[in-house]
């Protein structure tokens, strides 16, 4: 457990390049080159989370800023994933849980049910999540451990089937999103997505990137977007003229940097991919398989970070008159691109459908949120987490409010 905790602590911009460096090795990628890919792919991910801190330690004020204006009284705090991973990584599955999540992924490509080599270790988190809850739930921990390899097991299959999408949407050849809490929206999206097409009126907006562009010239470009949204959010938080400005400043620069990021980190993806696929042809008479990597790498897209920032308030809304929440949203909103990020794809990046579909899978999210709350309270005592001043009961966006996570609870609970 202390090598595995070590490793985790060297962080993703470390451990990937080692990781990509090894695999290009096994693939028969000549030294130099594998060493230059991983050292990229490391530099990507350095850019890539620059970005996102742009955006978190930008939106994340904002909003509590609205929550606060607002004067909402709810009484189970939102504690944010950074909590929430740290509960999970302290819970008894956790320490089992990197082991269990190779070994699925594992017997999965050795038997052809996945194609994915989740190489995404640190969101490893989220089946420790749901280990720990249904732990604390059964006071069985056989259980608990089952349950995180059976969410390791369905996130993988959500990998591959939305692979291609997410490759040919994002730009991300070979690449799939094993990302636990982006992928569990991808059942939901699909059938809601397949609902809006049979509405007359609704069904004919469009409101992807390129045809707001066309329409609106330069105010349709996703720079000036996020310029136009974070100069809202602003006005929303009350923020004087100064605040305003370079929140709807940074947002832009959230758009326009973060596509430049993931070409860096593609840049040095695309070798590891070529020499992946030569090996599986070579040995497997032709099958494929995917590198899955963390879904930051799709957040910053023009059509999912605009669905972000406008659900932001839209969140907060819902929080206020949702009939049974009790959860105050806080240290995860700054999270919702992760949210949205696997929905984008499968609306083809129509903005107008996202933000309907996300509506319904927050505020759906905010009841499972409210409802695992006593649990993951209870979780959060056990792993001795130092609740905020006040708290008396904790919760959370990501991954207190995921449907697959609920439903894996609701199952595990009948044994």
């Amino acid at each position: 457990m202390s090598v595995i905790k070590y490793l985790l602590d060297l962080g993703a911009v470390v451990m990937l390049p080692i990781i990509i460096f090894v695999l290009g090795l096994i693939f028969g990628e000549k030294p130099g080159r594998a060493f230059r890919a991983a050292l990229t792919i490391g530099i990507g991910f350095i850019g890539i989370n620059l970005v996102i801190g742009l955006l978190v330690n930008n939106l994340g004020p904002a909003a509590q800023a609205m929550v606060k204006n607002l004067g909402v009284k709810l009484n189970i705090i939102d504690v944010g994933w950074p909590a929430s991973a740290a509960i999970a990584f302290a819970s008894k599955v956790g320490a089992l849980v990197i082991p269990v999540g190779l070994v699925v992924n594992i017997i999965m490509l050795a038997t052809r049910l996945t194609k994915t080599v989740n190489v995404d270790f640190w969101n490893y988190w989220h089946f420790a999540f749901t280990g720990a809850l249904v732990t604390v739930a059964t006071g069985n921990l056989t259980l608990g451990v089952i349950a995180a390899a059976i969410n390791a097991a369905i996130v993988l299959l959500l990998a591959d089937w939305t692979a291609k999408m997410i490759q040919d949407f994002y730009g991300l050849p070979g690449i799939s999103l094993p990302h636990g809490f982006s992928a569990a929206y991808v059942p939901i999206a699909i059938p809601l997505n397949k609902l809006i097409d049979k509405i007359p009126y609704i069904n004919k907006i469009e409101a992807d990137p390129d045809t707001i562009s066309k329409r609106f010239g330069v105010f349709g470009e996703p720079v000036v977007i996020g310029l136009i949204i974070g100069l809202i959010l602003g006005v929303l938080a009350k923020y004087d003229v100064k605040a305003t400005l370079n929140l709807g400043m940074s947002m832009a620069g959230v758009m326009f940097l973060m596509p430049r990021m993931v070409k860096i980190l593609m840049e040095g993806l695309i070798p590891l991919s070529e020499a992946a696929k030569a090996f599986m042809q070579k040995r497997f008479k032709g099958k494929e398989f995917y590198i899955g990597l963390d879904s930051a790498v799709a957040v910053g897209h023009p059509a999912a970070i605009a669905t972000a920032l406008i659900l932001v308030p839209i969140t907060i809304l819902i929080a206020v008159i949702l009939p049974g929440n009790n959860v105050l949203p806080f240290g995860d909103l700054a999270t919702i691109p992760f949210m949205v990020a696997m929905i984008a794809p499968i609306t083809r990046g129509n903005v107008f459908r996202s933000v309907l579909i996300g509506t319904i899978v927050i505020a759906v999210g905010l009841l499972i949120a409210t409802n695992v709350a006593p649990l993951l309270t209870q979780a959060a005592a056990e792993a001795a987490f130092k609740f905020p001043t006040g708290a008396t009961e904790i919760s959370s966006i990501c991954d207190g409010a995921n449907p697959l996570t609920w439903v894996i609870l609701q199952i595990m609970k009948l044994f």
